[in-house]
């Protein structure tokens, strides 16, 4: 889900207004609205990002799912995957997939390798 939408479903399970919600916060209400609609994005502040976060009670796995969405939203790669060498290194084979160029058999097996290894607590490095 897009952040700005994530931002406004929140808002709107806890039956706030924009202004009431942006004056909860301590944000401007335009920035709010921008942020929301997609405009902003996301906020690069932890704190901030934690702040909203507990504002709307998100607790893990959704709080992880709400860092990644903000840091999508500035069109970054999470912190904790960014820095992940293994990430880094399968992430070509990843980009040639989506964008449709095909990948030989072998290219493909080690592209299923690195995904099995990233979700093998066991083998993280």
């Amino acid at each position: 889900m897009k952040f700005g939408i994530l931002l406004k479903d929140l808002r709107i399970r806890k039956e706030l207004t924009l202004r009431a919600c942006s004056k909860a916060l301590g944000e401007d209400p335009s920035n709010w609205s921008k942020l929301e609609r997609g405009i902003n994005p996301a906020p690069r502040d932890t704190n901030t990002l934690e702040q909203w976060a507990q504002f709307f009670k998100i607790e893990d796995p959704g709080k992880q799912a709400f860092f990644d969405a903000a840091a999508l939203s500035r069109q970054e790669l999470p912190p904790d995957l960014a820095s992940d060498e293994r990430v880094l290194a399968a992430l070509p084979a990843f980009f040639r997939a989506v964008r449709g160029s095909e990948l030989n058999e072998a290219m493909l097996r080690e592209f299923i390798e690195d995904i099995r290894k990233l979700h093998s607590p066991s083998k993280r490095k």
